[in-house]
This record gives structure tokens, sequence and C-alpha cells, in this order.
């Protein structure tokens, strides 16, 4: 699957778990964003200056934190979730 359609994929996933995803210039060379909290809610912020590749990394990594065994999501997308999983604890969305 190409990056661009995983990226918006990935991107689906982060509305369905009510989480905002930015593209925003980054100022540093070592990271291309990541998962913050701003005012309470969960928010993606990915380099708009990354590869796709960066961005499909760094947004898959952001949401693997989060539990979305009840979400309707195609099989690539929980494979790449899968993949990029931590050992940490899953994060859940308040309703």
């Amino acid at each position: 699957m190409k990056p661009e359609v995983l990226l918006e994929l990935l991107e689906a996933t982060a509305d369905q778990l009510g989480i905002k995803v930015s593209y925003e210039p980054l100022q540093t060379s070592v990271v291309n964003g990541g998962l913050c909290r701003v005012k309470g809610a969960y928010r993606v912020i990915v380099d708009k200056r990354a590869t796709s590749e960066e961005r499909v990394t760094t947004l898959a990594t952001a949401l693997a934190t989060f539990e979305t065994s009840e979400l309707e999501l195609p099989q690539k997308v929980r494979d790449v979730l899968r993949m990029h999983e931590g050992t940490g604890r899953r994060r859940t969305i308040a309703a």
C-alpha cells in the first residue's frame, strides 16, 4: 500500500478517536513530531516537511498507544498499528 494511502487511513483512524492531526514546520531535525495533549485533548503534530513514510511512522506510533479494538479499521491499518505498539499502557478516549 502506498504511504500516501496509508496516511489517509491513519488520519481517518485519528478522526474516529477524536484526535486532531496537524502538520506544522518543526524546528528539530531529530524528531518528526508526536503525540501531545493540549487543553485536555490529544493531538498529533507531524512535521510538514517529513516524507510520507516518516509521517506514517509518526502518526502510527502515536495512534498505537490508543485502544482501537472497537474501531472498524482496515486490516492493513491494524497491522501497522500493531507493528508500532510499545510496551506502555494503552490510552482510551473518554466518551
